[in-house]
């Protein structure tokens, strides 16, 4: 598919959809580890996600191995990284916490700040030295909608593809919203289950019949009868040196000693897994910057980011998570002919139009889309590069988390 195909395609038709067959890196057949999610009644352990879908006229039992938002996330680290190669140019927005004295924070940007560039940090940056919600490109963001997108278009074109809501916007979170117009998932298809019985519904549940098992061997040789004392200042044998409110707990809970052997039901096989992903053309439609031949070059240009996202991602691997690694299975799109149709697309944006082919009388016409630079970095307010530095100081000291909340 070249440019002008990809062109007419977006104007004419409903949607891109691309079926791309995989298989585990170590053999069909071998098992794989989808996600986990908790149990929803209380005091489960973890489970994956079983559905019965429609394959080929019949219902069998599937497993999702890598969800909607997960993919989107996945597709943008892969623009992330052809991007920081050279590869192609891409317009995104960057904070800098570099030399800030932040353990283990450098860079974060639009590509993988979770609500992309509405995101909180970017919100709470400055934009030559000004805040960004009181910047020009600030503003603009907040006021853009689907009727008029050139702003994102301009800023993070990757918030119209994967879908953004300005949800701390004006009216309590009734800012701008963007559908995805890119929906990818991946699923595994024939997973063998085994059906239990709900207590209260009778409803049956799938769960895997695959099995993983999992232990520790503490190689100091520490046993769990062992009394250890633990406070929020550490830990101790002697219960007053362990400090202010010190509990007595199992050697495991600091970390050492055995863990006995247990196996979880977890893990599944299939016979293949496949990975969905549609572009829909209807959903650029929906989107405009300025008209006619704008708008036109635009959705064009998120079609071409779109398919690129797609081989980037085919390109680096398919390793989801640890023992769930997969590999395509057949024919794979071409990544230098989308990088080539993304390429043109931008052209087309940011420098000119050709309207006639005619040597003699061909026109330019400029379409007034002004384009951030490949990298637009901005810089974290004082404020929240402070409450990154007392987060970090009571994870240090084994304060401030989830479970002194909930206490």
């Amino acid at each position: 598919m070249d440019y002008a195909s990809l062109a007419r395609a977006v104007a004419e038709q409903a949607a891109l959809r691309r079926r791309q067959t995989l298989q585990p890196v170590g053999g069909k057949g071998d098992k794989i580890f989808p996600p986990t999610y908790p149990e929803e009644r209380r005091g489960g352990g973890p489970r994956h996600v079983f559905e019965r879908r429609r394959i080929d006229g019949a219902e069998v039992w599937c497993v999702l191995v890598d969800s909607v938002q997960s993919q989107a996330n996945r597709l943008e680290e892969a623009l992330l990284a052809g991007l920081r190669e050279g590869a192609f140019p891409l317009p995104h927005v960057t904070v800098d916490f570099t030399g800030k004295e932040l353990a283990g924070v450098g860079e974060i940007t639009s590509l993988d700040a979770p609500h992309r560039v509405y995101n909180a940090i970017l919100r709470d940056s400055l934009l030559a030295d000004e805040p960004f919600m009181k910047s020009q490109l600030g503003i603009r963001l907040a006021e853009a909608k689907p009727s008029d997108a050139t702003a994102l278009l301009e800023a993070s074109p990757t918030a119209l593809l994967f879908g953004a809501w300005h949800s701390t916007g004006e009216g309590g979170g009734l800012g701008a919203k963007f559908a995805r117009s890119l929906v990818s998932e991946i699923f595994a298809i024939n997973t063998p289950v085994d059906g239990i019985a709900d207590g209260r519904t009778g409803e049956v549940e799938a769960r895997t019949s695959g099995r993983r098992t999992g232990s520790r061997i503490d190689p100091l040789g520490i046993l769990r009868k062992v009394e250890v004392f633990k406070s929020a200042e550490g830990w101790d044998i002697v219960k007053e040196r362990a400090g202010k409110g010190a509990k007595v707990v199992r050697p495991s809970e600091i970390n050492h000693g055995n863990i006995a052997p247990s196996v979880q039901p977890l893990g599944v096989t299939c016979d293949y897994a496949e990975h969905v992903a549609v572009i829909s053309f209807a959903g650029l439609r929906r989107l405009s910057f300025g008209g006619d031949e704008r708008d036109r070059a635009g959705r064009t240009l998120l079609a071409a980011l779109g398919l690129v996202a797609l081989t980037e991602q085919d390109a680096r691997g398919y390793a989801m998570r640890s023992r769930c690694d997969l590999v395509c299975q057949g024919r794979r799109l071409s990544s230098w002919s989308t990088r080539t149709a993304l390429s043109i697309g931008w052209r087309s944006i940011v420098q000119s139009h050709v309207s006639s082919t005619r040597p003699r009388s061909r026109r330019q016409v400029r379409l007034g889309f002004n384009c951030l630079p490949s990298r637009s970095d901005w810089c974290p307010q004082d404020k929240l590069i402070e409450i990154v530095r007392r987060s970090q100081r009571f994870a240090l000291a084994g304060e401030g988390g989830e479970a002194d909340e909930a206490s």
